[in-house]
């Protein structure tokens, strides 16, 4: 994907890599809310849970925001490839369905100041469940695109995304990857085909039709 070798390599991660950060980071994260912030178990548990909650929030719209954003510049397109767009074009590349932890890092780090400096003492459990949910999510996305689910939660949760990769509904619907949850909020769950597709698609059928013809 890079023209360079060593920034090739350090684009791709595999999936382990995640929960070997972040399972103990959360942990850590954990304790330091009961220990320097003196936050009692329960507190830190909801704490927790309510950042798990917010992780799941924030993927939904990372993903129908930022990933599926072209830039109206002449790099726009390539910007688009380099954030999301290659796991479009290569959906079950095994190394490229994770973040790269130069970024998961950037971000770990920056939503851990973000919930310290507004939530104070209450922000490292907060950031513990978020960087679980993080963890979550990463590791859903991987096992949706290579794992067959055993339950039928997992099946429709892979199905759900795996619309989502269908070129006329990849910009309109279903960007929800560990919960379904906030497409039911914003509406976004039913399949709704994204016009110019449809038109681009029929072109194209018209094009082969006339060449069969021909």
């Amino acid at each position: 994907m890079f023209e360079s070798k060593l920034i090739d390599r350090f684009s791709r991660t595999h999936w382990t890599l995640v929960p070997i950060l972040y399972v103990p980071a959360a942990l850590v994260l954990a304790y330091f809310s009961v220990s320097l912030g003196g936050v009692s178990y329960v507190t830190t548990a909801a704490l927790a849970a309510g950042g798990f909650l917010a992780w799941t929030f924030t993927e939904y719209w990372l993903h129908r925001t930022a990933f599926h954003w072209r830039p109206n510049v002449s790099w726009g397109e390539r910007f688009h490839f380099l954030v999301h767009g290659v796991h479009h074009t290569w959906p079950r590349d095994r190394f490229r369905l994770v973040m790269p932890p130069t970024v998961s890092l950037t971000l770990f780090w920056f939503f851990l100041g973000l919930y310290l400096l507004t939530m104070q003492q209450y922000g490292w459990a907060f950031a513990a469940g978020f960087t679980l949910g993080y963890t979550n999510y990463d590791i859903s996305h991987y096992f949706q695109h290579h794992v067959s689910p055993k339950t039928a939660w997992g099946r429709n949760l892979r199905k759900h995304h795996l619309a989502h990769h269908a070129p006329r509904y990849a910009e309109t619907c279903k960007f929800g990857v560990s919960t379904t949850l906030w497409d039911h909020v914003f509406r976004s769950y039913a399949l709704k085909a994204d016009p110019k597709v449809v038109e681009a698609e029929k072109a194209e059928k018209a094009d082969k039709s006339q060449a069969v013809a021909a």
